[in-house]
């Protein structure tokens, strides 16, 4: 019982701890905020220098990245690639702040969707929307799509909540104050159940470029020069409710200013192959970074999960991923 005072103790002092950080959060950016743009963009410039020139930010991982993605290229050309990352990077980062106090107006004009009434078109037929995208360009400013569908489409996006409470609870009110709403990647699956059951088609957004962990490793794909393990769950889902899928390519017209094209895949995901849908998705990302390499997450350790640790370590049976008892010994 004094254990178990404690730990309920424990957790009622970390929330509130992590209340009063997000308070302390909430004070400091949204002041910030308020800011014009060419205030922020002088900040991104001295975070440019403070990240690349002087703490040197995931430069190790950056460079390795880009001279494995890009083999082809000259030693100037990837220091260019990668000066113009970290400078993107710290706009990204300007931007996301920004976007706690921008007005639905300025957004419209500043991240223009092209081609929405092709998703209006299918939410009307009665059938729901998938969009891949990348984390690519500003990928958070995306939470503006119902800005630029039929008023009252239930649009949500997928994401990871962080560890950090007090940030996850910003970043919430950040991602949600264009009417999109964020689905905790653990309650996809009821969330979609849930608007199906109902009948309401929605748009939902899948960011699926991320690393998968070992045991959802399914599926691998030929991307940017590298054996890729990918995620995919978004395919699963897509087929399994047979929503219409779309891929958004984003373009920077220049700083903060983007275009978002929505480019049709399928209406009928169930008539492909398994996984098609995943590997059409990784060659139209592919496409992309490769028009515009500058704007993809560069310091992100994408390609730290080889094809031989995994088949040295794991099996798969019964379509399930268990790890393998010899491995379990040696590891």
């Amino acid at each position: 019982m004094l254990i178990l005072h404690e730990l309920t103790t424990f957790a009622a002092l970390n929330l509130l701890l992590m209340k009063i950080l997000y308070y302390l959060l909430l004070a400091v950016c949204y002041p910030i905020s308020l800011l014009p743009f060419w205030v922020h963009y002088l900040f991104a410039d001295v975070l440019y220098l403070l990240i690349y020139h002087v703490g040197r930010y995931r430069l190790k991982v950056v460079r390795k990245n880009l001279k494995s993605a890009f083999p082809e290229k000259s030693a100037e050309e990837l220091r260019r690639i990668e000066k113009d990352f970290y400078q993107w990077f710290c706009d990204y980062l300007a931007e996301t702040v920004k976007l706690m106090t921008m007005s639905r107006k300025e957004m419209k004009r500043r991240m223009v969707f092209k081609n929405p009434e092709a998703l209006d078109e299918v939410v009307a037929s009665g059938q729901s929307v998938g969009l891949y995208l990348g984390h690519f360009c500003n990928w958070e400013w995306v939470s503006s799509i119902p800005l630029w569908v039929k008023p009252d489409t239930w649009c949500g996006q997928i994401y990871h909540p962080l560890e950090n409470k007090a940030f996850d609870k910003l970043f919430l009110l950040i991602r949600e104050r264009m009417d999109a709403h964020c689905i905790a990647m653990q309650d996809t699956l009821r969330e979609i159940v849930k608007h199906h059951r109902e009948k309401e088609p929605v748009i939902i957004g899948y960011i699926s470029d991320q690393k998968p962990n070992w045991f959802n490793i399914h599926h691998w794909v030929d991307f940017l020069h590298h054996d890729t393990p990918v995620l995919t769950g978004a395919e699963r889902i897509l087929r399994k409710f047979n929503h219409a899928v779309f891929y958004l390519e984003i373009h920077r017209v220049r700083r903060g200013y983007y275009e978002a094209e929505i480019k049709f895949i399928t209406r009928e995901p169930q008539q492909l192959e398994e996984y098609a849908l995943t590997t059409i998705y990784y060659q139209m990302l592919e496409e992309s970074i490769r028009k515009a390499p500058a704007y993809w997450l560069w310091s992100h350790d994408r390609w730290s999960r080889t094809r031989e640790e995994f088949v040295r370590r794991f099996e798969v049976v019964d379509g399930k991923v268990i790890k393998k008892q010899e491995a379990t010994k040696k590891d």
